[in-house]
Parts: structure tokens; C-alpha cells; sequence
């Protein structure tokens, strides 16, 4: 590689940007343990392995379906020999999913898929009697248009207006997504690898081809010298191997007791992350994909004039399986059937959902995956590393607050003692003693004169805050660096919960995604600061 970053790794609570459910799953927490099977270790793997080959899964539709997929595609060698060991018994996947986000959307889209990868190289080598192929289950039924339509360069967002509706993976190109390409394509260009990322950008994303074929296309440009499996599971064939679980969930509805039960348990410690409804499934047809409910002794298609007696609809459910797409309650258990999956590697939302789901999977007989929680990156430009050196901030300063961070700078390094911690101590000793010696005199003396010690602090508190922005004005370079470098990477939130990769790629082509597998971390949780040296 001939871009060195240089990578810091931290403990995730230190951030401060994830939830509670998040750091107590990944320190192994008494309180969840009830609620997966397989602890994320090579140990962990090995229950998973034994479990998963006492369930058979249909390989031949899986290999088939995947062949076809890739029909057009030109895949690698490692790719066909990817999707042809899957018809072995001793082959397992290690799977991560998310929706078609045009263009991949956010930079952890890349971070979980590198994951994958990375940890089904590793168990390759440490577990040598079996195969372990990465896998990209996608997404494409979600029909949250508004979540997955733009990505953001820089802060700019740029965004795909459409009015098409239902799933958003069997939407169509059109001019529109074309001059959204246009729109940032100078910006990517102008960086040494950009035409390289936007050749990839307009050889997926052609006119008239649905986001689901791009996304396919986008992603094995990508990932196909890794040997990563993409799989588009909106076919028929794959839905078939669900008639079962779908069957009871539209008229058993035991999907729903069984997670809320659940839920209930959770919640008792944690947030509950999604809720069951009697019917957790869609009927998605041409552009249309709305919730099934059961009204008035008929099943109905929500907000159209579409229903079904149970006999209509389960006569629908055998001869077009393609038309019913599951919600998050029962995509996991889904990608688990059709899949000889042993592994999931999912965010911090989708680890909480997904601790909801063990006894649903116990309940179907489908073994349960070893949770990962995903490798997380924040990337730091030279040109910020150099602004963060000059202000003498390290890497935990980004996740600080960054008013007080601001305000300790301007503290320290000013020419005079703006800290009023001495005057307050004297103040607080002055009515202190005062309180003391009226209420000697009058004990409700003492109520008043600690509500004007709460005043005269406060105001001292006001004083002070006014020192500090005198003095931030006579430093507003340094403050206008720091809150440059702080916007730069996201210290609001999180970089890769906003940014697109690909200004990355354009900078260091290639090399950005191996310093992302180098750098990826399996068996110990750690969040990675990779800095330009």
C-alpha cells in the first residue's frame, strides 16, 4: 500500500456515541446473555458451526439463484469459487446487510462489508476443515425513499428527487439519478483516483436498470477482488423457502407474541429497538409495498383497495412468494434460512433489534448467528492532523464537547488567568461562614443569605463566561481552526455515520479499502482512528 494510515485504536464507550446496549453486549454483560446463543469468539464460532449443521439449508436454490445473479456481471475467479463452495456442507457465510443507499450511502456500508470479509479470511485460516465466504446480503425491499436517496461529500448532501414508490431496490434510473451524478462527478474527478471510482459509479448505475442490479453491479466493483457474495434476496425462489414462517405469520401471528414477549424482557434493562406487529409482513407488487392487516374479517393491504379472504391470500402466498417481503422482525430470520450463515456482523441499532430475536429463531428451529458488532473508523486527513497538532488536541479531544473544548483552549493558552475557581472558593467560604453566624441569630437568616450565595455565584459563573468570549474574540483564528478541523470530522456525531466513501477512494483509490481490511478488527471490539501520515 502506498497510503499510510496510522491507526489508534479507543474503547467505543470512550466516544460517547454509542448506546448502553452496544457496550454492555460487547463486554459480554450478565444482563444479555440470555438473549443470543454464541459469544463473538472462535469458540463462539465453533457452537455456531455445529449448530447450523444439524439444519439443513437448500444450497442448490442458493447456488443457482446467485449464478443467475451474476450473470451479467463478469464476476472474479474468487467470486465463482466463492458461490460454488456454498454448495458444500463444510462452507459457511459470514453475513452483513443493509438497504440499496445509492452510491452506498454512509462510510460504515463499506466498514461492515470489509468486516465480513476480514473475519471469514481470519476463520479461513484458523478453522481450515471448512470454508467461510463473505457475504452482502442486500437490503432491497425497504421502501424508506427518504432514508436512502442522497449522500453527503464534505457536508454537501446530494440528493436523488424521485417520485417512484414502493421498494426502493426495484426503482429505475432515470435522468434525474443520471444529473445527480453529474452534479458531484467534478469533485470526485478532481482528485487523483476519481476518474477510477466514477467510471465504477457510471458503468452500475446505468439508465433504465433497477437500484437493486446497481447496487449489485457498484458493490462487486468494489469488493469482487476480496471474494465478497452479494445477494439480492427479492426472488421468488429464496421467498419459497419461507412459505412456512410467512404462513404463520399472517394467520398465527405467533411471530408477534413471541418477539413482544421478548421485548418485554428487554425493556426491563435496555430500550426495546423494534416492536411486532400481528402481521409483520408486506405485499409489495410493481410499485406498491404496504403493511398486510387483517380488518373486518378480510386481509387488507394498508391505504389501497387491495384484500384477500385466507384462502385468497394463501393461494397469493403459494404462487407469487415474491409478492410478501418481511419487516425487520423477519428479514434476520429470512437471511438465516436461505443462508448457511454461522456469523452477523450488524451495527449498533441492528444488534439491538436483533437481541430481540433469539427465541423467534428457536421457536422456527433456525440456528441463531454469532453477533459481531461492526468495525467503526473515523478517517483523519493530513491536512486535519495538522490543524489538530497545532492546537495540541489528540484523538479523544474530537469526541469532547466541543464548546468546553474550545473553552478550555482559550483557558490555557491565554495570556491571562480567566479560571475564577479561586474567587469562587473564597466566595462560597464568605457566605459559608456568614450562614453560619446570622443563623445563630435568626436560623431562617440562613435560607436567605444561601440564596444570595446562589446569586453572587452565578454571576461570578457570568463574569467568567464573558472573560472567556473576550478572549475568544482576540483568538478567533484559533477558534475558527478548531471548529473548521471539528466540522471536518464530525465531531457532532459520528464521520461515518454521514460522509460517502467515495471523496475517500478518489484520494487513495485501492489503498482506502486495504487499510480498511488491514485495520479491521475481529475478535476484540475496538474503535479505529486511521490517521494520513
Amino acid at each position: 500500500m502506498d497510503t499510510h494510515l496510522t491507526p489508534h485504536f479507543i474503547d467505543y464507550y470512550t466516544t460517547g456515541k454509542f448506546s448502553k446496549i452496544v457496550t454492555d453486549y460487547i463486554s459480554h454483560d450478565a444482563s444479555l446473555k440470555e438473549f443470543y446463543n454464541h459469544i463473538p469468539t472462535l469458540e463462539g464460532i465453533k457452537s455456531a458451526i455445529e449448530e447450523k449443521k444439524q439444519v439443513p439449508v437448500n444450497r442448490e436454490v442458493l447456488v443457482r439463484c446467485l449464478t443467475r445473479q451474476y450473470e451479467s456481471l463478469n464476476p472474479s475467479e474468487k467470486v465463482l469459487k466463492n458461490i460454488q463452495l456454498l454448495l458444500k456442507e463444510n462452507t459457511f457465510s459470514i453475513c452483513t446487510a443493509h438497504q440499496p443507499n445509492i452510491f452506498t450511502g454512509h462510510l460504515y456500508f463499506i466498514y461492515k462489508i470489509m468486516h465480513v470479509i476480514r473475519l471469514a479470511d481470519v476463520l479461513s485460516k484458523e478453522l481450515s476443515a471448512y470454508h467461510f465466504v463473505p457475504v452482502f446480503f442486500i437490503g432491497s425491499e425497504d421502501a424508506d425513499i427518504e432514508e436512502l436517496n442522497h449522500i453527503e461529500l464534505e457536508r454537501q448532501e446530494y440528493t436523488w428527487n424521485t417520485k417512484q414508490t414502493g421498494a426502493v431496490g426495484r426503482m429505475i434510473i432515470d435522468k434525474d439519478f443520471l444529473a445527480l451524478i453529474q452534479s458531484f462527478e467534478g469533485r470526485i474527478k478532481a482528485e487523483h483516483h476519481g476518474t477510477e471510482v466514477m467510471e465504477m459509479v457510471r458503468e452500475a448505475y446505468t439508465k433504465g436498470r433497477t437500484i437493486q442490479d446497481a447496487t449489485l453491479h457498484f458493490v462487486h466493483s468494489l469488493f469482487a477482488d476480496f471474494g465478497l457474495v452479494a445477494i439480492i434476496a427479492d426472488d421468488p425462489a429464496f421467498k419459497k423457502e419461507m412459505f412456512e414462517i410467512f404462513k404463520n405469520d399472517l394467520f398465527e401471528h405467533e411471530p408477534a407474541r413471541i418477539v413482544n414477549e421478548t421485548s418485554k424482557r428487554i425493556a426491563e434493562i435496555h430500550h426495546a429497538q423494534a416492536f411486532a406487529r400481528d402481521i409483520n409482513l408486506f405485499y409489495m407488487k410493481d410499485n406498491l409495498r404496504n403493511r398486510i392487516v387483517f380488518s373486518e374479517n378480510k386481509f387488507v393491504v394498508h391505504d389501497t383497495d387491495i384484500s384477500f379472504t385466507k384462502e385468497t391470500l394463501l393461494k397469493e402466498l403459494d404462487e407469487h412468494p415474491e409478492r410478501f417481503s418481511p419487516n425487520v422482525i423477519l428479514r434476520g430470520l429470512f437471511q438465516e434460512t436461505i443462508l448457511p450463515d454461522i456469523a452477523f456482523v450488524g451495527g449498533g441499532g441492528e444488534l439491538a433489534y436483533w437481541l430481540q430475536l433469539k427465541d423467534l429463531f428457536n421457536h422456527f428451529n433456525v440456528p441463531y448467528p454469532v453477533l459481531f458488532l461492526r468495525n467503526s473508523f473515523l478517517i483523519i486527513q493530513k491536512k486535519w492532523k495538522d490543524l489538530l497538532d497545532k492546537n495540541n488536541l489528540t484523538n479523544e479531544d474530537i469526541f469532547r464537547d466541543k464548546e468546553k473544548l474550545i473553552t478550555g483552549i482559550i483557558q490555557k493558552n491565554s495570556k491571562h488567568n480567566l479560571d475564577l475557581s479561586a474567587e469562587k472558593a473564597t466566595l462560597e467560604n464568605f457566605f459559608d461562614t456568614l450562614a453560619e453566624k446570622t443563623s445563630k441569630v435568626d436560623v431562617t437568616l440562613k435560607e436567605h443569605v444561601q440564596a444570595l450565595k446562589a446569586r453572587q455565584l452565578k454571576n461570578l459563573a457570568a463574569i467568567q463566561n464573558k472573560m472567556v468570549a473576550a478572549e475568544k474574540k482576540n483568538m478567533d483564528a484559533t477558534v475558527r481552526q478548531i471548529n473548521k478541523v471539528m466540522l471536518a470530522l464530525h465531531s457532532d456525531g459520528l464521520q461515518e455515520r454521514t460522509e460517502n466513501f467515495m471523496l475517500f477512494y478518489a484520494l487513495w483509490g485501492k489503498d482506502f479499502l486495504q487499510n480498511i481490511y488491514a485495520f479491521s478488527s475481529t475478535w476484540d471490539p475496538k474503535f479505529c482512528i486511521l490517521t494520513e501520515m
